[in-house]
């Protein structure tokens, strides 16, 4: 049975990304970039928006603000192409997929994700895609959270607000580790809850 792990990288505070910040916020180190290069190989599910804009940067668009690709951010979207991916989406035109080892699933996402998980034995990992990461999370299927927090604070600039609409969630940890002296990443078994702990009075 193949393991889902929903993953993202944030500001402290929890957006995905912000206006004008460069990917990872410009703070990605060695250590960080070293173990990303470590992780297992894995099938990528993702959203139509995700894919649109990751697709892009594949072809040669560059991200809004920057004149050209930092090589930290051209080496992220070249693994990215090389992966296997599965994109969702009912309102994709193209077939198929431009983008190299993409494919489309137009059936519902989360009923897919259960099949996939039942039938196959390798590793399923989302990238962004904020509304699939919620709907899979509500229904269950997510193994493993991870999150991996930059030291930044974007307030003012933060984009894509992770967790708005999402279901109360308590969280097991099982794995922690700072990269470079600066970057904290946080791993948990998940476990949708129906409602808060109930106080119980003295």
């Amino acid at each position: 049975m193949s393991e889902l792990l929903v993953g993202f990288i944030t500001s402290l505070d929890g957006y995905a990304s912000g206006e004008g910040w460069p990917g990872f916020w410009g703070l990605e180190g060695p250590e960080y970039l070293a173990w990303l290069g470590e992780q297992p190989e894995v099938t990528y599910l993702m959203g139509a928006n995700t894919y649109r804009l990751m697709s892009g940067f594949a072809a040669g668009e560059v991200p809004t603000g920057q004149d050209e690709f930092r090589p930290e951010e051209e080496a992220s979207v070249d693994e990215l192409t090389q992966a296997s991916k599965v994109v969702f989406s009912s309102s994709l035109k193209e077939q198929p997929l431009t983008w190299a080892n993409s494919t489309l699933v137009r059936d519902d996402a989360v009923e897919a994700v259960r099949a996939m998980k039942s039938s196959g034995s390798g590793f399923l990992s989302t990238i962004g895609s904020l509304s699939l990461c919620r709907s899979l999370l509500r229904a269950g299927l997510v193994d493993r959270f991870r999150v991996v927090m930059f030291p930044v604070i974007t307030g003012a600039t933060g984009e894509e607000r992770i967790y708005d609409g999402y279901p109360d969630v308590a969280l097991e940890m099982i794995e922690h580790r700072t990269f470079d002296g600066r970057i904290q990443m946080v791993e948990y078994k998940p476990r949708v809850l129906e409602h808060p702990p109930l106080c119980v009075s003295a």
